[in-house]
């Protein structure tokens, strides 16, 4: 069997036993109205709503992502291309541009 087509049938057949499965094992009952609330000692709580701030986070997941592509791209230079080891150089100056950009600070 070629392997993309075998690697489908066993995904089918993977799901179907998973649905026939959760059909067999799960429980059988009508779901009730505060099935989903949250309890606190029989009081009601409201829901806070919460928006977190990923602002800060973007710009770290920016540097790793920028450190890792430079790491990718200087590792695989060969040594004995001038041509190769100029495109790396302008690459790290690109790469410390950016990161300069990136961590600039507003006065």
């Amino acid at each position: 069997l070629f392997p993309p087509i075998a690697f489908i049938i066993l995904l089918a057949a993977s799901f179907i036993l998973a649905i026939f499965l959760s059909k067999l094992l799960s429980s059988r009952h009508a779901d009730s109205i505060g099935k989903g609330k949250p309890y606190a000692c029989g009081e009601d709580v409201p829901v806070p709503m919460v928006q977190p701030d990923y602002s800060q986070f973007f710009q770290f997941a920016l540097f790793f992502t920028i450190m890792h592509v430079v790491a990718l791209i200087l590792t695989t230079v060969p040594k004995e291309s001038l041509k190769s080891l100029g495109i790396a150089v302008t690459y790290l100056l690109g790469a410390v541009i950016g990161l300069l950009i990136l961590f600039r600070r507003d006065s």
